[in-house]
């Protein structure tokens, strides 16, 4: 298993950005969290297979219909144990 932490700047508050993140990564069998920001974007830390990670940050570079993805920054964080996917 590996962890990674995700930052994505852009227009990704308020537009159902951490739900459907939620929704993808327990697509892909990840556990973890995505929270908003005070300066504006989503912090995502998801735990997995390598693969579903990459996958997941695929995702993260386009994000929902309503979001405008700018930037989408990635490193690998400590191995964590969560208990599914949760919203912040």
């Amino acid at each position: 298993m590996a962890c990674r932490r995700y930052l994505v700047r852009g227009r990704v508050q308020g537009v159902f950005f951490r739900a459907s993140a939620r929704n993808e990564a327990l697509r892909l069998g990840l556990t973890g969290f995505a929270k908003n920001l005070d300066d504006g974007r989503v912090e995502a830390v998801a735990c997995g297979e390598p693969a579903a990670l990459e996958e997941f940050q695929r995702w993260l570079q386009h994000g929902p219909p309503a979001a405008r993805v700018d930037e989408v920054l990635s490193e690998d964080c400590a191995d964590r144990v969560f208990a599914g996917f949760v919203t912040a």
